[in-house]
């Protein structure tokens, strides 16, 4: 299903190597190729981290970070768009085989995800349209947004032809059910999220 991990030398992964150039000079970082450009995030804030844990945590209660499956952070995916391509979501749900399939570069074969999950920060647009296509051209069957600068929740399934058939946007009040795909019954509270999200004042 996927291939073996190949070191390659930096000038036949020329957008790689200038990813890792960059991560060594900004650390903390996160640094991805999608579409053939790099694109770099700031370093997360406290509200994210906020936000993820208000989502892992009905995640975990379901059962999904246990035997078939697990949740991570920060974990690659290799993606089809590009020939040096990987995006890394905030979270992911994974096959616990994940370890079998890692590609290249710390990222792994797309078809062991069963969910990915970005918050929002500066860079709002590419969580809301490059990543879209992305994991949809990936075939990852559900990608949820924590969309901070509009506070809305976006979920989308059915990934088909670079884009997904469905596109659900929950605004605060609403409790949304995540698809069964997913291998168990799971409620988000789209207030209890968005307000974890929200950079507190000093």
């Amino acid at each position: 299903m996927s291939a073996a991990p190949v070191e390659r030398g930096h000038g036949e992964r020329p957008l790689i190597a200038e990813a890792r150039r960059i991560m060594e000079r900004l650390p903390g970082r996160r640094v991805e190729i999608i579409g053939g450009q790099i694109l770099v995030t700031p370093s997360p804030d406290v509200a994210r981290s906020r936000a993820l844990k208000k989502v892992t945590g009905p995640l975990t209660a379901a059962g999904l970070d246990d035997s078939e499956t697990e949740i991570h952070q920060g974990i690659g995916v290799w993606l089809p768009s590009g020939p040096e391509d990987y995006a890394i979501p905030d979270l992911c749900l994974v096959e616990s085989d994940i370890d079998a399939h890692l590609i290249e570069n710390n990222s792994y074969d797309p078809a062991v995800f069963r969910l990915v999950l970005e918050v929002t920060s500066s860079n709002w647009k590419t969580d809301l349209q490059a990543k879209v296509s992305a994991y949809a051209d990936a075939r990852i069957p559900v990608y949820v947004i924590v969309d901070r600068k509009h506070q809305r929740l976006h979920v989308l399934t059915d990934p088909t032809n670079g884009d997904y058939e469905t596109h659900r946007i929950h605004a605060p009040g609403e409790l949304v059910t995540l698809p069964d795909s997913i291998g168990a019954k799971v409620t988000l509270d789209v207030t209890e999220i968005l307000k974890a999200g929200q950079t507190k004042e000093s």
